[in-house]
This record gives structure tokens, sequence and C-alpha cells, in this order.
């Protein structure tokens, strides 16, 4: 597919500017080939040379309202014109409209809303006030998890991407989540696999000591890490260990939260509330940065007589702030997030089960919503991923192989791993859903020919 009016030259002007004077996240920089963007609109982006893509990663899983959204963008505009930014300290009003409208989808009494520049920064600060509330240090969090780049997060983080940061004193422990699929519990089944990842958090709070843990950490469908829904009864029997021993319960919505599992927030599939939510991406699709921490009546009141050693420069910014209350009056108004349930459930999902069949290559297919990963093996009946875990180099040839067949038709996918994620905005419409899969199924078939 094309757009009008390629303009290559331009497209190798910008390159070579990048390529100059660009310092890239999470690369060797000498080994890239970043893709010059001319524009995007809805689900899609194209380049300079007038290639177009269906964008099947929402960017990083966060444009959930898609592209150039025209009340947002309206929204932004308004705004500069009329108050560009204001120290936290102030009371502005789309600060206090943008909070009220994300504690009015918090479950629970989440009705204290602290505003951060990202899902990291709402990680750093959640953790901070746990600590803070309970007197504890330690926190727990999940291998096969994702909480960002900073400090505490990278910490908190259960994947390779820990590693080079990891100095083993950050208060951290990691311990095993529900995850049938490559079960570390050697469950048969939900229930099983419920329970036996409970009986294993249990312990690893019992021998940590819980008096020194302050809190618990899960996103609610980790996302990077390979979109695995929990069980049913495994978040409410997680609430319950953490109420038992006085430990914060802390749910990060960063990239589950706002849609894009078919729900305003991942926590109203399991009727669970935490007692800190962290935030961002799908707040405003990643228009102008923006983040939080929804916070429990309980912790706020820690801090009503008490300092909060907290905050930054850009809390709550003006530009951020309009833009998440236009996107959260649009996802209402348009019905943004029932849109996203029922392309999971009537569209997406049903396919991702049928080219499963289809391909020796699909090993699972999970997700919500728009929310969705394909496992892919070398062999469906032992289930050896596709490329060993953290493959690079020739190791990963297959994945790479795949992202390009993607690619070459017009499709921009999500690919971590073993994996490939189908994660729209939540405005797809049937047609383009339809369009993607399609592709997709044909691009697999690189994925097949590595199979045995």
């Amino acid at each position: 597919m094309t757009t009008k009016h390629p303009d290559p030259a331009a497209g190798a002007a910008v390159k070579a500017a990048d390529r100059a004077h660009v310092f890239h996240s999470w690369s060797a920089q000498g080994l890239i080939d970043p893709l010059p963007v001319a524009g995007a609109e809805g689900s899609y982006f194209w380049d300079y040379d007038g290639n177009r893509y269906l964008d099947f990663s929402s960017q990083l899983v966060n444009t959930n309202i898609g592209h150039q959204h025209p009340k947002v963008v309206a929204a932004i505009q308004e705004q500069a014109g009329k108050l560009c930014t204001l120290a936290p300290g102030f009371a502005v009003d789309v600060r206090s409209e943008a909070a009220r409208l994300i504690a009015e989808r918090t479950p629970g009494d989440l009705d204290k809303i602290f505003f951060t520049n990202g899902g990291a920064e709402a990680v750093e600060n959640a953790v901070r006030m746990a600590r803070l509330h309970t007197g504890r240090a330690k926190v727990l969090s999940t291998y096969r998890s994702y909480h960002g780049a900073t400090a505490a997060a990278i910490n908190l983080t259960g994947d390779p991407r820990r590693w080079p940061s990891d100095t083993a004193s950050a208060g951290v422990v990691h311990f095993w989540g529900p995850f049938l699929y490559r079960s570390p519990f050697h469950a048969e089944n939900e229930a099983q696999e419920c329970e036996r990842a409970l009986a294993h958090l249990e312990a690893t709070v019992a021998f940590e000591g819980p008096q020194s843990i302050a809190a618990i950490i899960l996103e609610t469908v980790p996302g990077t890490a390979g979109i695995m829904v929990p069980p049913p009864g495994y978040l409410a029997g997680v609430r319950e260990i953490c109420d038992r021993y006085g430990i914060v319960f802390i749910l990060d919505e960063v990239m589950a939260g706002f849609g894009r599992t078919g729900r305003w927030f991942a926590a109203d599939h399991f009727d669970v509330t935490p007692d800190l939510l962290t935030f961002a991406k799908g707040v405003n699709s990643g228009y102008v940065p923006l983040g939080g921490v929804a916070i429990s009546a309980e912790i706020a009141a820690t801090f009503d007589q008490r300092p909060y050693p907290g905050g930054l420069t850009y809390s709550g910014h003006p530009l951020a702030c309009a833009s998440a209350v236009a996107t959260l009056n649009a996802m209402a108004e348009e019905r943004i997030v029932e849109n996203a349930a029922e392309i999971g459930e009537k569209v997406i999902g049903p396919a991702l089960r049928e080219i499963a069949e289809r391909h020796p290559s699909v090993g699972e297919v999970r997700g919500l919503g728009v929310f969705w990963a394909l496992d892919l093996v070398r062999n469906k009946e032992t289930r050896e991923p596709l490329v060993p875990y953290n493959a690079g180099g020739a190791d990963n040839a297959p994945m790479a192989e795949f992202a390009a067949a993607c690619k070459s038709r017009g499709l921009w996918p999500f690919v971590n791993m073993n994996r490939t994620h189908v994660v729209p905005a939540c405005t797809v419409t049937e047609a383009e859903a339809k369009e993607g899969l399609a592709a997709l199924d044909e691009a697999l078939k690189v994925a097949d020919a590595h199979t045995v």
C-alpha cells in the first residue's frame, strides 16, 4: 500500500540527521536502521517512500486511540494557546479535570492521582509510597515482567533488560507468576496453576519475612513479557496475602490500562482493587508524556500531615493533562473501550485461534480485548520456543525473518523474543483488523519454515 506524495530525499535527510545525532534506547547504535516516518493517522503510519503500514504494535502499545485523533490534537492546540505550563504546586483546571476523570474510572477508592511523566516514574513513586507507608524495604515482583527503565523500576523488571543494571542491592525479590503454557509449577490446568502459584508466593513471603516486605507489584496482565492473562482467582489470592501481612498491593496498568483489554482497567476483569495503581501510555495515547499513580484513601492519608518526599517539575503538565481529558472523553463518547472488547471477542480472538490451527509455528494464542500474543515454537509438542530465550544475532534469525515478512506485507508487528503480539489501536475497525490478520497469516509461513 502506498501514500500520496512520496519524498525519498526528505526521508534520507531525516535518517542522516538521526544517525548523526540521535542516541536510541535499548540499541547497539551501529547496528540499527530506524525507519524515517513521514506521518500517521488512525491505525496507519507511512514512510517517505510512500509505504504505508498497519500499526499492529500501537507503537509501544500506547496509541490506544490511534494516531492523530482530531479531538485530542485540537485539545492540545487549544491548551497551548491558553496556558502551556505551570508548576505542580498550583491548581489548574485541566489537571484537576484529568485527575477527576481518571479517579472516576479506577477501581475502588483509588481517588487521589499523583501525576508523573511516564510509567517508569509512576512505578518509582508507587514503590516509594509503599515503603514510606509501611516502613518496610523489600518489594516483590515476578519474573517475566517489565516495569520501566529507571532505577527501582528496572530492578523490579523480570526480563533480561534488568541484568546490566541489577546491583542486587535494590531490595527487590523476584518470584514466579502464573503462566500455564510454560508453567514453572508443572500444573495441568488453570486451577492447579493458580493454587500452586499462590502457594509459591506465600512461601516466598514467609521465607523473606512478611514484616520486611513493603509491596508486591504485578502487571495486571503482563504485557511485553507475553500477555499472560492470570488464571481466575490468582489476583484475588494475592490481594488476600497482602491484606493478611499488611503488604501494599500495587498493580501496574501502564500497558494494560485504558481500554487495552476491553475494560477501562484490566483489574476490572478480576474484581480486584489494589492499594496503588500505576498508569501511563493509554491515558492519552502518548500524545504528550504523562503517567501517574492512583492512590487509595489509606495510603493518601499517610501524607496528610507528613510531606510526601517526591515530585517532578512537569507533574500534571497542562498540555499532557489537556490531552488526557480529551482522550478520556473521546473514549467514552465514541465507545472505544467497548470497541476494543468487541473486536477482541468477535474478530481477533477467533481469527488467531484459526491461524494457530493452520500454522505449526503457533504454540499458543492468549489475550483479551486488543491485547494478544502468539507464542511461536519450533515444535508444538515440546513447546520449544522458535528462538532461544533472549536470542540475538543469528540465533534470532527466525523471528527477524518473520518480522521482515510482516513489514513487506504492510504490517508493523510487535515482536519480542519468540512471540508476536497483536496489539492494534483500541479504535481498530473490523476491516483493519482483518487486513492485519491476513498479513500475519501469510507472514507466519516464514516462521513455519523453522519448525520441526
